[in-house]
């Protein structure tokens, strides 16, 4: 039976109309149209032919069959093994045809360094083009090769399945627009696809600086030579005694015009190419199938599916090739559509089924590749690392490959890029210390602030004694205290902390007083700041959504203009000179109490929305004098600050500076204004910035993932020498280590991940095999430094074996 009727191509509703063919089990679409003759619709095809044979499917292909895009194609083991359970015929075929090899060379600045243990598995586009022809033929799938495909209204009205399968370019994704909503995401690269016919020893990157700019080769074999083969040309196109290679050449889109390849003669940038990878090429010729220099899109939909039309592979998504993952996924979700069209009752559960099954991982797939692709378009940031460290950035960049299993491929590489960055023989890159000013960390965790809205009128209690000394015991080199407020107007919650008053300091005094002496070697930093406009609220766990108004009890709000946090937040008074003036001293009488009370580390809070973030971002600053307007002028009163606070800091002891680097909102921070903050900040003195992001604004939209807000403490550390702290979404040891051996961090700000476990540093050392300087077990918790013992997980042996 089918689902419901899909609407039209224009969003109108179409008349129903009954199919007059209909599936032999009203359970399973029995005539099936699928449009694109990619790999992803082949294969589609053949595994729902294959599983009902007396299904009608015909596929369209507005190309010829020998036709294709690009040269190679990659596929991992997990792919490979899905195809083989679900139909050994292709798999055979395949396997007939591979290239297998282990390394990966970087070629960079004349030296090449390799990595081995990868385990790639390759074959030539157009062979795997011809299997699952053939495959589909064998199966009685109708193939119709040179030929457009009806309009998927039509189709959807005559067939029980659509399947788009037509790639990056959908027609039937911009048909459905209003159902699908994409949104196409063009990057900054533009890249040509090349081959040159001979195989590569390795998966190869090759960096070449050349007058107009940073240009990169990626390049991997798709066929070896066999002994016995003869140059000929088949149907497969041109082969020869030496393999055949993909190589693809990129670069931003300001080099690509620089050097002239914007120029029509498109075959003369394939020259040009060669020649600027001669090395690589060992002076052999590159050739181009359609030859056209291209700008990677992001593809992403709200849904996948729509009535009984449903999108597969590139229609649906898009990865950058620099993770060799489009073929994987279309060939993924070929598996999963026909999976879930065999366990679901009806066919709109199991296109649910697909899309909820498939979109995790997509989106997983999509995060590395957007990471990887950033990386190689931000390439230039790395180019001055040591060449060691930038292979090793290089491999990690879209965290695929980390630290620890780049350690399992290939621990010679890795033992030696640990060598050169400093680590002590056994020691993690996370428990080398780190110096900032007068203060040595002894490793480089950090816990990171977290408002714990647990104060008494400001004033720290057992509670925050006994959690802050939790974790300083845990083992982190620097433990944060929440965001101590100067003023109790300045307060986030009646239950924030503060250090306004001589008791709060006393209170203080008492906490620093147990670190320093039952945790000593573990710093303890004091974040000083001011909620600004989004004050007086209610507690966390009192509150429906973030920052919800007070019922009663409230105090008046300032902020650098009137502009309320939400609509019915309460709207803040915007700051006069004298009041700025009277702020300014609360900053300072505040660090003048964290000095004596014995913090080892202030923190100045200039991020997420508080009073000194609600100053730099254009969207909360609309002053029209000397601190709004521009961003120098915008920074004017935060810098102020930081320089009288800087006064009246004990010289010795560090000052940092936490910032929002994005407010992920149109009209906000960007990325360029974060770096000019942070370098702002830094030449007046900061030791180290503290890169956040967001929570300036409501209606942020941001792109939540693992680490995802490590690129923008990444660019800032480079791009202004500075050493930072990453933070948000950095849970595990590996990551931490992965991070900080890469040169993309110096430091590592850990919250949610010490709230489950106040032991997370110590808990790494003992997971990582690790007793050393970089992390001390305190004597009363030095019995339980090993990893407990846990429940037997294999079957008892049997004391006697009959013989049969």
């Amino acid at each position: 039976m089918k689902s419901a009727s899909p609407q039209g191509a224009r969003g109108t509703a179409r008349p129903a109309t009954t199919n007059p063919h209909p599936p032999t089990n009203p359970n399973h679409p029995h005539r099936i149209a699928i449009i694109g003759g990619g790999p992803g619709g082949l294969y589609a095809a053949a595994l729902l032919k294959r599983r009902q044979p007396d299904r009608q499917i015909t596929l369209w292909e507005r190309n010829a069959p020998e036709d294709t895009f690009g040269f190679g194609v990659v596929l991992s083991d997990e792919t490979l093994g899905g195809i083989e359970h679900a139909d050994p015929v292709v798999h055979a075929a395949l396997r007939q045809h591979f290239t297998r090899w282990d390394d990966i060379d970087i070629v960079h600045r004349d030296t090449r360094h390799t990595s081995g243990g990868h385990g790639f598995a390759a074959l030539g586009r157009r062979r795997l083009l011809e299997i699952l022809h053939a495959r589909c033929r064998s199966l009685g799938v109708e193939l119709r090769f040179r030929t457009e495909a009806p309009h998927p209204a039509r189709l959807a009205e005559t067939y029980d399945l659509v399947v788009a399968a037509d790639g990056v370019n959908s027609t039937v994704r911009e048909a459905y627009a209003q159902e699908f909503r994409p949104r196409l995401t063009s990057h900054r690269c533009r890249y040509l696809w090349l081959a040159a016919d001979f195989a590569l020893d390795a998966f190869r990157f090759e960096i070449a600086e050349t007058q107009a700019g940073v240009m990169q080769l990626h390049g991997y074999p798709y066929s070896r030579p066999s002994p016995d083969h003869h140059p000929s040309t088949g149907p497969s196109g041109p082969q020869n005694q030496f393999g055949a290679s993909t190589v693809i050449v990129e670069m931003r889109e300001e080099v690509w015009r620089a050097a002239g390849f914007d120029e029509p003669d498109v075959a003369a940038s394939v020259e040009r190419c060669a020649k600027i990878f001669t090395d690589a090429l060992g002076g052999r010729p590159l050739r181009a199938n359609k030859p056209a220099w291209t700008t990677f899109r992001t593809v992403v939909n709200d849904r996948w599916s729509h009535g009984n039309v449903v999108l597969l592979g590139d229609a649906a998504h898009t990865a950058h090739f620099s993770i060799g993952s489009g073929t994987k996924l279309a060939v993924e979700d070929a598996l999963a559509l026909a999976a879930c069209l065999e366990e679901r009752p009806t066919l709109a559960e199991a296109l649910a089924a697909y899309e909820e099954e498939r979109r995790p991982v997509v989106a997983s797939t999509q995060r590395a590749a957007r990471a990887s692709l950033e990386w190689f378009e931000n390439l230039p940031l790395y180019l001055d690392q040591p060449p060691r460290q930038f292979a090793f950035n290089l491999l990690t960049r879209s965290r695929r490959v980390t630290h620890d299993n780049l350690r399992l491929r290939d621990p010679r590489f890795t033992a030696t890029v640990e060598r050169e960055f400093g680590c002590p023989p056994g020691t993690p890159p996370m428990f080398t210390p780190f110096r900032l000013r007068g203060l040595t960390l002894r490793n480089r965790v950090v816990v990171s602030p977290m408002d714990m809205y647990s104060a008494t009128d400001g004033v720290p209690g057992d509670f925050h004694l006994v959690h802050l000394g939790a974790r300083a015991l845990g083992g982190a080199g620097l433990v944060m205290t929440e965001m101590v407020c100067v003023s109790a107007e300045g307060r986030i919650t009646p239950g924030c902390a503060g250090l306004y008053t001589e008791e709060q300091a006393e209170a203080w005094q008492r906490v620093a007083a147990f670190v320093h002496s039952q945790a000593p070697g573990t710093a303890l930093g004091v974040q000083l700041g001011h909620s600004g406009r989004k004050g007086s609220t209610k507690l966390m766990w009192e509150a429906a959504y973030g920052s919800e108004p007070l019922e009663q009890g409230n105090w008046p709000l300032v902020a650098a203009s009137p502009i309320p946090y939400r609509p019915e937040s309460q709207t803040p008074h915007e700051l006069t000179l004298t009041q700025l003036d009277m702020i300014r001293g609360q900053f300072v009488a505040a660090a003048r109490r964290a000095a004596r009370a014995g913090f080892d580390l202030l923190e100045l809070h200039c991020a997420h929305g508080y009073l000194l973030s609600g100053f730099l971002s254009p969207l909360t600053n609309h002053r029209t004098d000397a601190y709004g307007g521009p961003l120098a002028a915008r920074l004017r009163f935060p810098l102020e600050v930081f320089d009288a606070v800087r006064e009246v800091w004990p010289d010795g002891r560090p000052m940092t500076v936490r910032i929002s680097a994005t407010d992920w909102a149109d009209g906000g921070t960007t990325a360029e204004d974060a770096v000019g903050i942070a370098r702002a900040f830094d030449a007046h003195g900061a030791d180290a910035i503290d890169v956040s992001t967001g929570q300036v604004v409501a209606d942020e939209l941001p792109e939540y993932g693992r680490s995802y807000q490590t690129p923008f403490a990444d660019r800032i550390r480079h791009e202004t020498g500075a050493p930072v702290i990453a933070v948000g979404a950095i849970s595990s040891w590996d990551d931490v280590n992965s991070l900080i051996l890469a040169g993309r961090t110096d430091l590592c700000a850990l919250g949610r991940p010490h709230l489950y476990d106040p032991n997370w540093t110590l808990h790494a050392a003992a997971e990582q095999g690790y007793e050393g300087p970089g992390v001390v077990w305190p004597a009363p918790y030095r019995a339980g430094r090993r990893r407990p013992r846990t429940g037997r997980t294999d079957d008892p042996k049997p004391r006697l074996t009959l013989g049969s």
